[in-house]
Formats: structure tokens, C-alpha cells, sequence
């Protein structure tokens, strides 16, 4: 179906007749999902491309500032999540696993990422929040649980719903504790 993409580059993801997944020429159907190629040829699900948040009037992707975030030395992956802002109506609030020889200090980490965004995206799209995790909730299958990280987002954790595919609960744990430091931190700047 056409050339190899490049390695380390964005694509979105089709299905053809025989629903194998396969990268999106014309005349395909769309499945609404992004896929990344990584350096060792594999294709990693970035997330839906029509999950958008609106800042300030801008709609804005979650999975383009996934790509953003996801590009830095440090990072081995992230979530975005749309949250309640008074001002701007939403804001993005950016979950962040680092690689696991990164030796970044979380301050140093979350001004290249404000700054990454900034440059490769707009400056409404820097995110307020970056929060540093060992690990995303995950269902059994390796999907990212975005509606997890939107109740707690929203200070909704006690409202989370089923978690029975949900893979780690210590990671939503460390997640909710890791939130509820990160606003107070906030608060008291």
C-alpha cells in the first residue's frame, strides 16, 4: 500500500476490507486512530485523533500534543487530557512516563516540555499541569484508560467506575496521590 513511512513519524491508522490494520492511503476507512512507528519498525497506538479539547476557542488534538511530549529525549509516553479551566473553558493537563535511565528533575522536565509545545504547537496549548508517573492506566490489552485520568483530572476519583480491565490499580493509586501534590503545589505558587 504505497512506501514505508519513515521511522519516528506520525501516521494515522485505516482498515482495509479484510480489517487488517494498515496505514491510511486514499479510498480506506478511517478507523480514528493514530499510530507512531518507533526506530525498531513497530507501530505504537498514539490514542483517537478526534479526542479534542478546546482552550480558549482552539480545538486542539490531544494526540498532537501526545506527539509533541511523546518526541522528547526523556519521555517513553504520555496522555493529555482535556480538564475543566475557569478561564480558558479547558486545559490540557499532560500525564508523562520517562524512559527509565532519564535522570530529568521534574521541574526541568515540565519547562522543556511548556517550551516544546510552545515552539512545535501554539502557546495556548501549554499545558498547566505536567505530571510525572511511573506508570498509565492501562487495561489488560495495553490501551490507555483516558476516562480514569479524566475523573481524576476533574477531582472525580472517587467517581472512576468500573476498573475491572484495568491491568495495574497501584498505578491509578500513585496517580490520584501524585494529582492531589501537584494542584496543592500549584496552589501555594
Amino acid at each position: 500500500l504505497g512506501q514505508e513511512p519513515d521511522d519516528g513519524t506520525a501516521h494515522i491508522l485505516a482498515v482495509t476490507s479484510n480489517y487488517s490494520a494498515v496505514l491510511a492511503p486514499a479510498g480506506f476507512f478511517f478507523t480514528g486512530d493514530g499510530v507512531y512507528r518507533t526506530s525498531e519498525g513497530y507501530y505504537q497506538l498514539t490514542g483517537r485523533l478526534d479526542d479534542i479539547i478546546n482552550i480558549s476557542g482552539h480545538r486542539l488534538g490531544t494526540a498532537e500534543v501526545e506527539d509533541v511530549v511523546n518526541h522528547h529525549v526523556a519521555v517513553a509516553e504520555s496522555a493529555v487530557i482535556g480538564y475543566p479551566h475557569e478561564i480558558k473553558g479547558e486545559g490540557a493537563y499532560v500525564f508523562v512516563v520517562l524512559k527509565k535511565d532519564s535522570k530529568y528533575m521534574e521541574e526541568t522536565l515540565a519547562a522543556e516540555l511548556r517550551e516544546l509545545i510552545s515552539t512545535k504547537i501554539a502557546k495556548y496549548a501549554v499545558p498547566e499541569y505536567i505530571q510525572v508517573t511511573h506508570r498509565l492506566p492501562k487495561t489488560r490489552s495495553g490501551k490507555i484508560m483516558r476516562r480514569v485520568l479524566r475523573k481524576i483530572v476533574e477531582n472525580k476519583a472517587s467517581e472512576l467506575g468500573d476498573l475491572t480491565t484495568l491491568d495495574d490499580h497501584e498505578a491509578v493509586q500513585q496517580i490520584i496521590e501524585g494529582h492531589k501534590h501537584l494542584v496543592e503545589g500549584q496552589k501555594r505558587c
